[in-house]
């Protein structure tokens, strides 16, 4: 496996905010490149590493990884940590990693899009996913019983995955919308702890400030470009 220095491309949202939390938590060394700032991610070196045009993407010498469930995958294996030997305990950190990547991450992401960059023009379409969301949640909550990380009693590349998500919800406005939202939540109460637990990690910490973000309305239309189908990103 390559020892040479990890290059890291991406930005300051949920999935990139996964890496740099990984990374920070297994002390490796890696620079840091913004991957939407000023189109970076469109750039034909960019697109060479990955034609998808996404971040977050892993440079690990030879090594290209993009798809932030992947990059979580392979740094937990090339470090030997963050992932179970024992095959019961591996799968279930992959079956959370996977209930991450499949469900509230793409489903927490239409909302951003519905209720947020399109100012809940269509509210049927920002309520569906409102509902989705509060429902995923719920699940997590009871997964969470008894338990103080997703995969039993061990942290995991999982909680990592869910941690930037979760997040959101009490970080964002539209987290207003959210069974979740500070003050609004009376059955979470297994989600919260394990959300405060997770967010005393002082390299939780640390990976949150990687990169720093750019101001809110750059911020905002890089999202728009490279997440909503309304920039650059879609017009091929």
């Amino acid at each position: 496996m390559s020892t040479a220095t990890i290059d890291l491309y991406t930005d300051a949202t949920p999935n990139g905010l996964k890496i740099s939390i990984a990374l920070e938590e297994l002390g490796l060394q890696y620079n840091v490149h913004k991957g939407l700032n000023d189109g970076a991610n469109t750039s034909p070196e960019f697109t060479a590493m990955n034609p998808n045009q996404k971040i977050p993407l892993l440079k690990d010498g030879e090594v290209v990884v993009s798809e932030s469930g992947a990059i979580l995958y392979y740094l937990a294996e090339k470090s030997g940590t963050l992932l179970p030997k024992d095959l019961l305990k591996h799968t279930k950190v992959i079956e959370m990693l996977m209930l991450q990547m499949s469900g509230l991450g793409p489903n927490f992401g239409q909302l951003l899009v519905w209720g947020g960059a399109w100012n809940n023009e269509h509210p049927v379409a920002t309520q569906r996913y409102a509902q989705e969301v509060n429902r995923l949640f719920n699940v997590l909550n009871t997964l969470l019983e008894g338990h103080e990380y997703f995969a039993g009693d061990e942290y995991s590349i999982a909680d990592i995955a869910f941690f930037p998500w979760v997040r959101m919800a009490f970080v964002h406005p539209i987290g207003e919308m959210l069974e979740l939202a500070a003050g609004k939540s009376t059955k979470h109460a297994n989600l919260i702890a394990w959300y405060e637990r997770i967010g005393q990690r002082e390299a939780v910490q640390r990976g949150l400030l990687v990169p720093e973000p750019h101001e809110p309305e750059k911020m905002f239309k890089a999202f728009v470009s490279s997440t909503v189908g309304l920039g650059e990103l879609h017009n091929a």
